[in-house]
């Protein structure tokens, strides 16, 4: 029987990679963002400021007047195909709000 062979040391681990910033497709004129994400094929920017949510699905952006709701999330269920927001005055389906 052989001895025991001293193990060999960790080789140092690589770096992460850094995350990728979210591309930016919404107007410069609005700024940054308050809220974003998407999920299932569409996008969603929420703008606090001016009182704005953009949405871009398969290309096409829509905008929306959210008026006194502060979006902060996004939620689909899978019975109904378009998004409900979720503001701190509650659940807001996007049918709720004004298309401009």
């Amino acid at each position: 029987m052989e001895p025991l062979k001293p193990m060999k040391p960790m080789e140092p681990m690589k770096p992460m990679e850094p995350m990728q910033p979210m591309e930016r497709w919404w107007p410069q004129t609005f700024g940054e963002p308050t809220s974003a994400g998407g999920q299932d094929g569409f996008q969603y920017a929420y703008f606090k400021d001016v009182r704005r949510l953009l949405m871009r699905e398969g290309g096409k952006i829509s905008t929306y007047d959210t008026g006194d709701h502060e979006i902060y999330g996004v939620s689909q269920s899978s019975e109904v195909r378009h998004p409900t927001f979720s503001s701190v005055r509650g659940d807001v389906d996007l049918n709720q709000l004004r298309r401009l």
